[in-house]
């Protein structure tokens, strides 16, 4: 494995964590774009979030498979969630450490 790979896959990881975050906090990503119709939906944030941790699990699959560390970029508690797969409602409500978190991103 290259670095340039390396540094390739951990970019992709970032921007997937990043795409997470933006659609857990009701930030504007790429899905907004592809589906316009779906904001009219009410089930639309629900389906945002699941496209982007469904991404960002992909890229920790391939992470994994390519033996490029990837728990780095999270806290303990966000690679413990990651590991486990399940979007659940506390993945949901505990993303951030604390719920008045300043770290959200902009």
């Amino acid at each position: 494995m290259g670095e340039m790979s390396t540094d390739f896959m951990n970019a992709k990881l970032n921007d997937a964590k990043i795409h997470f975050e933006r659609a857990l906090d009701c930030k504007h990503t790429e899905f907004d774009d592809l589906y316009p119709y779906m904001i009219e939906h009410p089930q639309f944030f629900w389906y945002k979030r699941y496209v982007a941790w469904s991404e960002l699990l992909t890229i920790v699959k391939l992470s994994d498979e390519l033996s490029i560390e990837w728990r780095g970029q999270f806290s303990e508690r966000q690679a413990e969630y990651i590991a486990k797969r399940v979007m659940s409602s506390r993945v949901l409500d505990e993303w951030y450490e604390t719920n008045d978190s300043k770290e959200h991103v902009s």
